[in-house]
């Protein structure tokens, strides 16, 4: 049986990570209400391969 609501799966992206030239990516999925938060979300996660807590933001 399918899920209803607006509730939809959302990838989050390390911003710092990009910059630094290391290899692989740290990236979290999550969900999120589309109609309490129509615009993107921004959170601080933590990022295994630099070692310390940085901005996450969704793609796509």
């Amino acid at each position: 049986m399918a899920k209803k609501g607006n509730r939809v799966q959302v990838i989050l992206e390390c911003t710092e990570h990009k910059a630094t030239g290391l290899a692989g990516t740290s990236r979290y999925i999550t969900t999120k209400n589309k109609k309490n938060t129509p615009d993107r979300m921004e959170i601080k996660k933590f990022n295994p391969i630099l070692k310390k807590m940085t901005v996450h933001k969704e793609i796509k």
